[in-house]
């Protein structure tokens, strides 16, 4: 992110390991903390990451109020990133905490649906959003994009993907688009996705 430098890394020497973004760089600080209160979570729990160290820039240029929301007063970035820390010390990035989905009463990450989506024949990538639902607050809604020249079989993706999640985490609702819309840096703009879905359960 461009308010830090490197943050992490897996480690040259030992084991690399994979789903992970390895351990924090010298000099760096990381924990994991409540996105409500700030206060840090027990290993192996899911929340906001944050950074300290030499690192991490000074704040935002004329822009005090935001520098007050992101960078606390101890030197901790909130990076807004999703993570978890496992017993080996290794950290997760499971999302974002502007796309976490809140359904039910239920923590759902989009990033764990999206993998399996991406694994399905013929797709070629995609983005899962949570748009809202009178009985839930929110459901999910997985967007695919194919690969050329092949129609995917949304049913049948959808039956597969049902058997490797609980059932909250099931989607909705499969949406075929011809792309993902992105912004000038190429990042996925999930807020239009949720802009352009978002009365879809509202309406009926």
């Amino acid at each position: 992110m461009t308010e830090t430098n490197m943050n992490t890394s897996n480690p040259y020497d030992g084991e690399r390991r994979a789903g992970t973004v390895g351990f924090p760089l010298p000099g760096v600080e990381l924990k994991i903390t409540d996105s409500t209160t700030g206060e840090t979570l027990p290993q192996g729990e899911i929340g906001e990451i944050e950074v300290r160290g030499p690192n991490v820039f000074k704040g935002y240029w004329n822009m005090p109020e935001k520098t007050a929301e992101e960078l606390r007063g101890d030197g901790f970035f909130i990076t807004g990133d999703l993570g978890q820390i496992d017993a080996d010390g290794y950290l997760q990035i499971v999302g974002r905490n502007k796309d976490l989905i809140i359904s039910g009463g239920y923590n759902i990450y989009p990033k764990e649906i999206e993998l399996l989506l991406d694994m399905q024949a013929g797709i070629l990538e995609s983005a899962v959003v949570g748009v809202p639902h009178p009985d839930f607050g929110e459901t999910i809604v997985g967007v695919l994009v194919a690969n050329s020249d092949e129609t995917p079989d949304l049913e049948a993706i959808k039956k597969n993907i049902t058997t490797s999640l609980a059932r909250f985490k099931h989607p909705q609702k499969l949406i075929l688009l011809p792309e993902l819309p992105r912004n000038t840096m190429g990042k996925v703009q999930k807020k239009a996705l949720r802009e352009k879905f978002g009365d879809m359960f509202l309406s009926k």
